[in-house]
């Protein structure tokens, strides 16, 4: 007999701060039967940050936890070592199901809808179980958590907000800037230099601030001008707001 219960959802916990997980992920964390979190080649062995906010919202996880291997080196495109890693992923939560779980929940730094994993994974459980249900439990991303730790508002009245992946290269990077009010960049890493130029011939370098690890013991968030010139974390945001001369200007 089918079981129409068993689920598999992904669950965004924010970009670092265990008190940035929302209530809601906390529930189904707790009541999952494996947590799957991605192990990377910086973890080394140790738990990544997805783990690290699980164990720090969910203390008696740790036996539920199911660490599965990401690459980090792949920067684009469907390569060997990333199709692996998400039949691996998969395979984790199939053997999970198999064993007799009910709810496996896949938890991921930031938001799972936006440039996570977690669509692959759901794309290759479905296959191996199609009545496997999937869902989502949004969560806070590294631009709203920078927002916020910089008083920098993300967009008012009628402006326009773009996110950019730096990975999709620097004339995307142009094209978004020249269309939109607030730009916030993902992945600049050993581009960043690059990044920051770009911004200050567009003249929005006054308006920009770089974060990395935000709200976590080691946050780094400094303005564009003073930012290092030598590249920064791969995860490292890049937050470039308008202008803004008069309250509600743009309403």
């Amino acid at each position: 007999m089918t079981n129409i219960h068993r689920r598999l959802v992904g669950v965004g916990v924010g970009p670092g701060d265990p008190e940035l997980v929302t209530v809601k992920a906390v529930r189904l964390l707790a009541a999952a039967d494996a947590i799957l979190v991605p192990a990377t080649e910086r973890s080394e062995g140790t738990a990544g940050r997805a783990e690290q906010v699980v164990l720090a919202a969910c203390p008696d996880a740790a036996a539920r936890v199911v660490r599965v291997p990401f690459s980090m080196g792949d920067r684009s495109g469907v390569t060997d070592r990333r199709r692996e890693a998400w039949e691996a992923s998969a395979a984790a939560a199939v053997a999970a199901f198999a064993a007799g779980a009910d709810l496996v929940a896949f938890a991921t730094v930031g938001d799972p809808s936006v440039y996570s994993t977690f669509s692959y994974l759901a794309s290759e459980v479905t296959a191996a179980l199609p009545d496997v249900a999937i869902e989502v439990v949004p969560g806070i991303t590294a631009m709203q958590a920078l927002a916020a730790a910089s008083r920098t508002p993300l967009v008012e009245g009628t402006e326009v907000l773009a996110l950019v992946p730096v990975t999709a290269g620097l004339d995307v990077l142009d094209a978004v800037v020249a269309v939109a009010d607030t730009v916030v960049a993902y992945k600049a890493g050993r581009r960043l230099p690059e990044v920051l130029e770009r911004l200050e011939a567009s003249g929005r370098l006054a308006g920009t601030v770089v974060g990395t690890d935000v709200g976590l013991p080691g946050e780094s968030i400094v303005a564009g001008r003073d930012a290092a010139r030598t590249g920064a974390p791969y995860f490292s945001t890049v937050l470039s707001a308008p202008a803004r001369a008069t309250t509600g200007g743009r309403l």
